[in-house]
Formats: C-alpha cells, sequence, structure tokens
C-alpha cells in the first residue's frame, strides 16, 4: 500500500474538505479559520469566484500552451497586468512555477549579467529547497542538511535582526552594514560578487522586516560596486505587506524582482521581473520550462490582480493588520512568554521564549495546537520553530480578525499555563 513520505508532516491535524473566503472546512465538520493562507499563497481567500471562473474557463479553452513553443493570450494579458505594477524599469518578464524556480533564475540570469561568480545572501533568508536556492538558505538547516556538498560562491551576511542580537534597530542595522563592507573586503571582492539577494520580511527565518537604512544602505553599495540588488518578494509581494510590493515600504528599488506565492491564488506560478537592458544579457536557452507560465495559472493571476485592485485588498491588508497588530501586542502584553511581536500588514509573528529569553519551540507547538481546538490554524517560523505566524488572506475583514485574536489569546493562555 503506497503512502505519502513520513517528512510530510502537518503542522495541523486538519484534513480539508473545502475552503471559502478565509475559511477552510475540515471532513470532521469544522470550520476553521485559517491564517495561514497556504503559506501566504490564497491571497484572494479559498476559491474567490472571479479566480474559480477564470481558471474554469480556460481550462475549457486551453490548460496548456507551452510557451517556448506556441504563445497564448491569459500570459500576454498577464505580462501587461503586471506592468502596471512592477516597479518603474523592471520590464521584462519570465515566469515559472516554485518560488525555488524563480530564484534560481534570478541567480543565473546575475551570474550571466555580471560575468561574476559570487552572491551574498542575508543570515536567516529562505530562498527555497532546489539545490541553488537551498545553497542560498539560512532560515533553518534542516534545508541544507544531508545533501552535500551544496554550491558554491555563496556568501552569507548579516541581517538587522534587533531581537536576536538584544540591540535597538539603528544599532542592528549599523552591525549588518559594517559586516557586509568587511565581507567585500575579506570574503568576496566586489569584481567577484554578482548580486545580493534579501527578502524585505524574513519568511521562514521568523518574519523580521528590514528597515529603509539597511535596504537603501545594500542600494548604495551596489551601485559602487556594479552589483545586482535582487529582492526575494515571493511572500512578502502582492499586498501581503500592506504596500503592493514589501520593498515599497523601504524607498529602494530593485535591479531583479521574484515574485510567487499569492500572484495566482493558489495555482502554481512564480515568475522574475529585470530591465530589459539587463534581461537581454540573460544566456539564449538559459530560460524555459515545460510548465512556466501555464495558460490557467496565468488565467488565475490576472483574475488575482484584478481582484486585488478593485476590491482595494493592498489597503485592506494594511488596515486590517493594524487591527491584528494592536491585537497581538496586548495579547504579548499580558503574557512573558511572548518575547517579540513583529511584521508588516497581514505577515504579522510572536516570539515564545523561555524565562531566560531563550527560544522556546515547545511553548510555540503547544499553542498551536490549542488554537487549532479553537478552530484556528496557524504555523511555526524561525530556526527553532519558536515562532507562530499568521498570514490571513487580505480579504481577512474585522470580524475575522477579531475572532482570530479570540481565539488566539485563549490558546496563548493554555499553550503558556504553568
Amino acid at each position: 500500500m503506497s503512502h505519502l513520505s513520513e517528512h510530510l508532516r502537518q503542522a495541523t491535524p486538519v484534513v480539508v474538505e473545502r475552503g471559502e473566503g478565509v475559511h477552510l472546512f475540515g471532513t470532521d465538520g469544522r470550520r476553521y479559520l485559517d491564517f495561514t493562507a497556504g503559506i501566504g499563497v490564497t491571497s484572494t481567500g479559498h476559491c474567490h469566484p472571479r479566480v474559480v471562473a477564470a481558471a474554469q474557463e480556460q481550462v475549457a479553452t486551453l490548460i496548456h500552451g507551452q510557451y517556448t513553443t506556441v504563445m497564448h493570450r491569459p500570459l500576454q494579458r498577464l505580462v501587461e497586468r503586471l506592468g502596471a505594477v512592477l516597479p518603474e524599469g523592471l520590464d521584462s518578464l519570465f515566469f515559472a512555477n516554485s518560488g525555488s524556480e524563480a530564484v534560481e533564475a534570478a541567480l543565473r540570469l546575475a551570474r550571466q549579467a555580471t560575468g561574476r561568480p559570487n552572491v551574498v545572501v542575508c543570515q536567516g533568508g529562505f530562498h527555497g529547497r532546489t539545490v541553488a536556492a537551498a545553497s542560498m538558505t539560512t532560515s533553518g538547516a534542516k534545508v541544507r542538511t544531508g545533501f552535500g556538498p551544496l554550491m558554491g560562491g555563496v556568501v552569507v551576511t548579516p541581517f538587522p535582526h534587533a531581537f536576536y542580537y538584544g540591540w535597538d534597530e539603528e544599532t542592528a542595522t549599523r552591525f549588518a552594514l559594517r559586516e557586509f563592507d568587511q565581507l567585500l573586503q575579506t570574503v568576496s571582492d566586489p569584481d567577484d560578487t554578482a548580486a545580493i539577494f534579501v527578502e524585505p520580511v524574513l519568511g521562514e527565518g521568523g518574519y523580521v522586516p528590514a528597515n529603509s537604512a539597511f535596504l537603501q544602505g545594500l542600494r548604495e553599495r551596489a551601485d559602487r560596486h556594479g552589483i545586482l540588488l535582487v529582492l526575494d518578494e515571493i511572500q512578502t509581494g502582492v499586498g501581503r505587506t500592506g504596500r503592493f510590493w514589501g520593498h515599497d515600504h523601504f524607498d529602494v528599488r530593485p535591479d531583479i524582482l521574484i515574485t510567487a506565492k499569492g500572484l495566482a491564488s493558489g495555482f502554481p506560478l512564480s515568475g522574475i521581473a529585470a530591465s530589459e537592458e539587463l534581461m537581454r544579457k540573460a544566456r539564449p536557452g538559459s530560460q524555459g520550462g515545460t510548465y512556466g507560465g501555464n495558460a490557467v495559472a496565468c488565467a488565475a493571476a490576472v483574475a488575482t490582480l484584478d481582484v486585488v485592485e478593485e476590491e482595494n485588498l493592498v489597503a485592506n491588508a494594511a488596515a486590517m493588520g493594524a487591527r491584528l497588530r494592536a491585537g497581538l501586542d496586548e495579547v504579548a502584553a499580558k503574557n512573558p512568554a511572548i518575547g517579540d511581536v513583529r511584521g508588516l500588514g497581514l505577515m504579522l509573528a510572536s516570539e515564545f521564549v523561555t524565562e531566560a529569553g531563550e527560544p522556546d519551540p515547545g511553548a510555540a507547538t503547544r499553542v498551536m495546537r490549542a488554537a487549532v481546538d479553537e478552530g484556528l490554524l496557524l504555523l511555526p517560523c524561525g530556526p527553532w520553530g519558536n515562532v507562530v505566524r499568521m498570514i490571513p488572506p487580505l480579504i481577512v475583514d474585522a470580524g475575522s480578525i477579531d475572532e482570530g485574536l479570540r481565539a488566539w489569546s485563549i490558546a496563548v493562555a493554555a499553550g503558556t499555563a504553568g
């Protein structure tokens, strides 16, 4: 009898029958408030009627039009639609299926465009599980261990994680930029450094936002040395942080932008965007893939972008994120087991610590289990698994936020008792 790999473990015991909006409905007959959104994927909620209709219509017309063989209209419409929301100057696109594939496409482009071998990544960043992407990931050893040697040419620089260091943000940022400068002097000469890859908010690394001084500092150094700045917006993009792109909070421009997750409301689709001049430096034949830019996924993405715009979901993410953050802060103020609350928009997390201030993954696990009992689904993150994140769909309303906070308050009390 066949079965799933034992390593594909679910964070909750729920077996899902269907999804609608911000809810999942289990085979146990219960309704669950989904504050995971498929790890930030179902941006417009589960089975948004317009996304469903677009996908159904496309399935009946053309399921797969392989995009290096023929062109299809959903892909053309998506390129046009993204042109309205991409940063100025990023007018050339390549599409793949997963975030990892898009990261590797960005890596390949950066190396080919600059002729330089090395890339710098930030401590705590997550970029994927394929070999190159895993080599660039430092959010947790589990992504990297057991199948080395990993890809060479990856250098790690600190991220300004103020809570981890026990510093204020200014001190952490000054340290991170100083260490980056030291890295260029001691490990990877600028002439050998193709790109800097960074998430505007660390995702799997613990939901730690960057800041303007840090990202602008990286931008200035990239410009000075001819290094490309690559922003991994896989989890932060398409409104998740209360701005359309996470980097919009920090007044910085990327040379390459990576997107996936919330772009197509659950259909597999990812992409990179760069200037036409930069994209032209990719070598012929270096970009492709059998399923990339799938017609149904592209149709779903166009519908997703329409819903995000017409239902004002970016503004809703900002407003509901502020409401959720206020509630999380209130719960944390009453419970010393929560050492920090952080994030942007509807990308928020609470970090659990012991009395000595050390990571407490046991408390985080107990709280998440208690939350399931209250009908609330959550996920962990952070290298120790002691950070509990909340990523509700962008359509979430005040009533659902308040319902989630009530369940969270009960779960925190239950999970940290004694």
